[in-house]
């Protein structure tokens, strides 16, 4: 991010690497079926871990993640009273956009899903950014990540943080 001072944090690292030291899973894609009390236990900690950070911070993360159980919020309460954000930046593309680049992505384990089920998860997404601004007072921002166009994406994010 070119003239724009932040540090970039992924916060699902932050919670994978807690969780594959402590043995509860052995790759990425299984941290979505841990229990809600470990996902919560692993939360807590990468934004305690995250807070202490100096300086501007991007934190890339999910807004919602689909488990067994239902959807869990991204950034519950205890995560935004840790981190208190200034700004949400929700970064969306069309659901067969996203089942294109799930079908060519091999590096990763994912259910099967169809582009209902993504539409779906996307307005449950758009429903939590509203929630925490709500509960923070912060501002919220919707980027389109359409094929072919990142660099658009990308200009539209530094121009927001800016």
């Amino acid at each position: 991010t070119e003239g724009v001072p932040y540090q970039n944090i992924n916060f699902g690292t932050f919670m994978f690497e807690v969780a594959q030291r402590d043995g509860i899973v052995q790759d990425r894609d299984s941290m979505r079926k841990l229990d809600k009390d470990a996902q919560k236990r692993l939360q807590q900690l990468a934004s305690q871990a995250i807070a202490k950070i100096d300086g501007n911070v991007i934190i890339d993360t999910h807004a919602s993640v689909k488990t067994p159980a239902g959807f869990l919020a991204g950034l519950p309460e205890w995560v935004l009273r840790e981190l208190k954000p200034d700004t949400i930046i929700l970064v969306e593309t069309d659901e067969d956009q996203i089942l294109r680049r799930r079908f060519s992505d091999a590096t990763r384990v994912r259910d099967i899903e169809g582009a209902r089920a993504i539409a779906d998860h996307q307005n449950f997404n758009r429903a939590a950014a509203a929630a925490y601004a709500t509960i923070t007072g912060c501002t919220i921002k919707y980027i389109l990540n359409a094929d072919f166009l990142i660099d658009r994406a990308v200009e539209e994010m530094m121009q927001t943080l800016r």
